[in-house]
Parts: structure tokens; C-alpha cells; sequence
């Protein structure tokens, strides 16, 4: 799957990941996708339900040996 950037958070338990998600995701624009690459156990109930709660969009996930890989579309700013 095509991406705009790529993060390793491989290594790092919950709740890095997902922190580092959500600090890179803010750096790009609307509509770029993040791959991310992960070995935390919890990382696949941790960004499915961020992306739930989120304006971006879970594309994609893949389990690659012990790796898991996500695909998150940047979402547009919330505006109140």
C-alpha cells in the first residue's frame, strides 16, 4: 500500500505507540497515509479503537511475523 511517511515504534509498549502515532500524525497534512510498524501485542485493539475515536482512518493492517503494520489516513482537523 502506497504511504506518505513511515514510523518504527517497533520494541515499544503501550502506550508509546500510540503516542508517537498521534505526535506524527499531527506533523502531515490531510490525506496522507502513516505506515506504521509495531511489535507491541496490544497495538491492534490500540489503534482500532483510536482511529475509531479519531478523525483518521485505519486503512489497512497486516500481521508480517511478529510485526504488525498499520495503514492511517490523516484525517481533516476538527473544527468546534
Amino acid at each position: 500500500m502506497d504511504y506518505d511517511e513511515q514510523l518504527d515504534v517497533r520494541g515499544l509498549n503501550c502506550p508509546m505507540p500510540i503516542l508517537k502515532t498521534k505526535r506524527r500524525l499531527v506533523t502531515m497534512t490531510p490525506g496522507e497515509v502513516l505506515w506504521v510498524r509495531a511489535t507491541d501485542p496490544h497495538a491492534t485493539v490500540d489503534f482500532m479503537a483510536y482511529t475509531e475515536r479519531s478523525e483518521h482512518e485505519l486503512l489497512a493492517q497486516e500481521e508480517v511475523g511478529e510485526e504488525l503494520q498499520f495503514w492511517i489516513r490523516r484525517g481533516q482537523e476538527r473544527r468546534d
